[in-house]
């Protein structure tokens, strides 16, 4: 099946100029954002604490919730809504040490004192210590080193240097920008969020190999073309397979985000940025820095004395 016509002949290669400006103030937005808050926001899977969910049977606030547990001295403390009903609240406390194992008893008691006995009901209660929590930041980092590390030895292998180049800097290009969302958006990264990020590599990297793979095959089918002509030809020739493969996943990815409730949200948001921003990637980022390197290389060969 194609949507797009074989004989297509879009010069996205012509618009690798503004592709750089719209990637640079992306990456810039998202990098001003993380400077300004400090840093990403932290879950508790790498942050540590304890965090408890509570849903009420009617509609409450946060700031109620926090005057019902100030008797209990809890420390730096938040409160924050759970999905899209007005009902069901996240309690997030720093502490994390084991006088705290109680916890969702002292919290359901103060809260059943406030709003009732029948109408509070803790749903989940979890607690990370400090080192655990650095440990697990730690390991998630190194997770995603490690991915493209073998992304750059499996592409040098399969193909050549420059390509392995063209895809890793893609692949940091969009591990950056999802990043930069989560911080703009003020969503909190997590484990869950760090499979997302593997998972968004894994499906950018196989978009750019199979564009890839056509330049390859372009280059033996058009020898007497400019590199140039030959990476756009191969963009628009796997322009159709792209479009497809990417629409049956946003999709799927929009329907978690859309209606699979507030455990799977930040993960469904991230596969969605990463989604959009990896077939940009692809076309405008991935296959443009080939020509970057193609041009580089005979200017020096140019600049060389006889």
């Amino acid at each position: 099946m194609q949507i797009i016509k074989p004989d297509t002949k879009i010069d996205f290669v012509g618009k690798r100029k503004i592709a750089v400006i719209i990637s640079a103030v992306l990456i810039l937005v998202g990098l001003a954002s993380l400077i300004v808050k400090g840093g990403p926001n932290y879950g508790i899977d790498f942050a540590g604490g304890t965090l408890v969910q509570v849903l009420f049977e009617e509609g409450t606030d946060a700031a109620s919730i926090k005057d019902s547990l100030s008797d209990l001295e809890l420390g730096s403390m938040s409160v924050q809504l759970f999905g899209d009903n007005d009902n069901e609240f996240l309690i997030r406390v720093e502490n994390s040490s084991g006088e705290l194992k109680g916890l969702s008893n002292d919290i359901r008691d103060a809260l059943s004192a406030q709003y009732g006995p029948e109408q509070v009901d803790i749903r989940r209660v979890e607690m990370v210590g400090p080192q655990v929590g650095k440990d697990l930041r730690s390991k998630g980092i190194k997770a995603i080193f490690y991915a493209m590390l073998g992304i750059l030895v499996y592409i040098s292998w399969r193909f050549e240097f420059r390509f392995a180049i063209g895809a890793i800097i893609a692949l940091i290009h969009d591990v950056t920008i999802t990043l930069g969302a989560f911080s703009l958006f003020g969503k909190e990264l997590d484990l869950p969020i760090i499979a997302a990020f593997l998972a968004i590599i894994g499906y950018s990297l196989n978009d750019t190999i199979i564009v890839y793979d056509r330049i390859r095959e372009n280059v033996a089918k058009y020898n007497k073309e400019s590199f140039s002509f030959i990476v756009n030809r191969s963009i628009n020739d796997t322009l159709s397979r792209t479009l497809l493969t990417s629409g049956t996943t946003l999709l799927v990815v929009l329907s978690l985000f859309i209606f699979g409730g507030g455990v799977i949200h930040n993960f469904a948001f991230a596969m969605l940025v990463g989604v959009l921003i990896g077939t940009y990637s692809s076309i405008f980022v991935a296959s443009p820095i080939l020509i970057f390197w193609e041009q580089r290389k005979a200017s020096k060969l140019v600049a060389q004395p006889e």
